[in-house]
């Protein structure tokens, strides 16, 4: 990252489309697509499968629930909860208040 910000200097958005303007979608999803051809991965999935990935990432790491609501810009926490997809490794983390009698 250090690399491409020395060499491609944005000035608003990190990733920054030909004029400077803000990367289109289309163009996230093209590249999101030929990663996924590079990696060897045949799984029908979508770009915004970044952002599922991202919330369960921070899950299963310990961030709180509600820090990851407002990374992700839910107001409501239902959607949060909704959005992420528990892991039996985050499953393991949960103590009951029983264990600590």
């Amino acid at each position: 990252m250090r690399e491409y910000y020395i060499t491609y200097r944005p000035k608003k958005y990190l990733f920054e489309g030909q004029y400077g303007e803000q990367y289109s979608k289309r163009s996230a999803q093209q590249v999101f697509k030929m990663a996924l051809s590079k990696a060897k991965i045949n799984k029908e999935v979508g770009i915004h499968a970044l952002r599922h990935s991202y919330a369960t990432h921070l899950l299963e790491n310990g961030t709180d629930i509600k820090f990851i609501q407002d990374l992700l810009g839910h107001n409501d926490i239902k959607t949060t909860l909704r959005y992420i997809q528990v892991s039996d490794q985050s499953l393991k983390k949960v103590k009951s208040p029983l264990d600590t009698l």
